[in-house]
Order: structure tokens, then C-alpha cells, then sequence
């Protein structure tokens, strides 16, 4: 899952972006307004968690131009103010959920899994493909009853197929997904993980669709 981070105080997006890896989601993060609108204008996200005190003034112009397009992308803005008249706002302006500095990064790793679970209409945290279980809170996976080990990165790559069953996801769409992974950027790591995945689960788990990318078949 790909997160946009919109934040201006750098000391406090690294740590943002370091609590988010521990929980498998790969964010990137903008310091201002313009900068996030080129994001969104060039890559594509699962949810945004939105500073309102940005060096450009932009935040408001970011949900505008979201809703005003249909956009549907999730956003949790995150701020130090708290006046209710600030929150009813950015609610109305478009806002599906809003936290106050300072804040327990517990409480936004629930309430962005929250988010997440809403705009996939699922109840829990767990995604189940028939035999396979993979709980986004335990970071745990199970196959056939048995618990498989993964690292972050196989977590993170099969918690996106999971999440978009029966879609082809692109080379292009993984090694965006995979920018982050300690620098791993060679140019065969994503098939290197996929095979380690085949190996762990099952080998026709997930499919390679020739010369665009790799599937996981919505029917078991």
C-alpha cells in the first residue's frame, strides 16, 4: 500500500515514514501543497495523510481538487488545531478522518487501517485467499493452518496482490511500490521476492502475465 505523506517538519515525517515501513506500507513524503499535487498527478495512491500548516497554504487546494474531481482517494489530515469549526471544514471540505498533534502513532497506524478497511468495504484486518490468512495488525501469515515467515518486503508486495485480486500489477506498478526497501533497487529484486513467495505459499499462487506484470487469480 502506497501512502502520500504531506508534511512540512522533516524530524517529524521520518518518523512518520519509519513507524509506516515497520507496518509494511510504503509512503512518500512531500513538504508542501504543489509538491503533493505533482505526486498525485504522477502516481498512484492508497491514502494521504494531510498537514493543514503547509509553507505553501496549499492543503485546502489539495482536498478541493480532489473532491472536485471525484476523486476518492482517502485523506487523514493531521494538525495541530484542534477548533471544532477547523474540523467541521475540512470535513465538509472533503476529510474522511482528522487527528491533532501530538499524537500516539499507534492511534494513526489504527485509524489508517481503518480508512483503508472502508474504502475496500471489509469488516477486519485480515485478507484471506482461500487457504492463505494475512492479518495487517499481527503482520502475521498463515497458509494451509501453518504460519509462514515472511520478510517486510514479501509482506508488503503479497498484502498489495491480495488487496488487488484479479488485477495485473505492472512491473513499473511494483518497483514504485518496492522505492523505499533499503535501497534494494536492483533490477531483478522484484522477481527474486515473487519467487521467494511462490516458494513459501504455493508455486501457481501468483501468476506472471508475459512481458506486463504478475496476477493473483481472484478464484482459488
Amino acid at each position: 500500500m502506497r501512502i502520500l505523506l504531506v508534511e512540512d517538519d522533516n524530524l517529524l515525517a521520518q518518523g512518520i515514514v519509519t513507524a509506516l515501513a515497520r507496518a509494511s506500507y510504503q509512503t512518500e513524503h512531500c513538504r508542501t501543497g504543489k509538491q503533493a499535487l505533482q505526486a498525485l498527478d504522477n502516481a498512484e495512491f492508497d491514502l494521504m495523510i494531510l498537514d493543514l500548516g503547509l509553507p505553501d497554504g496549499f492543503a485546502g487546494k489539495i482536498l478541493q481538487q480532489l473532491r472536485a474531481q471525484q476523486h476518492q482517494l482517502p485523506v487523514l489530515v493531521l494538525t495541530a488545531l484542534d477548533q471544532i469549526d477547523t474540523k467541521l471544514q475540512l470535513l465538509n471540505d472533503g476529510a474522511d478522518d482528522y487527528m491533532v498533534k501530538p499524537f500516539d502513532v499507534r492511534e494513526l497506524e489504527a485509524r489508517i487501517r481503518v480508512l483503508l478497511r472502508r474504502k475496500a468495504e471489509r469488516r477486519h484486518d485480515v485478507l484471506q485467499h482461500g487457504e492463505l490468512l494475512l492479518d495487517l495488525v499481527k503482520h502475521s501469515c498463515e497458509y494451509a493452518g501453518k504460519t509462514v515467515n515472511l520478510t517486510r518486503r514479501e509482506f508488503l508486495l503479497l498484502k498489495d496482490f491480495l488487496q488487488h485480486k484479479d488485477k495485473i500489477l505492472s512491473r513499473q506498478h511494483l518497483e514504485e511500490l518496492s522505492v523505499g526497501w533499503d535501497g534494494d533497487t536492483e533490477s531483478n529484486a522484484i522477481e527474486v521476492h515473487i519467487h521467494n513467495l511462490r516458494k513459501k505459499l504455493h508455486p501457481e499462487l501468483i501468476k506472471t502475465v508475459r512481458g506486463i506484470g504478475y496476477l493473483l487469480p481472484g478464484q482459488v
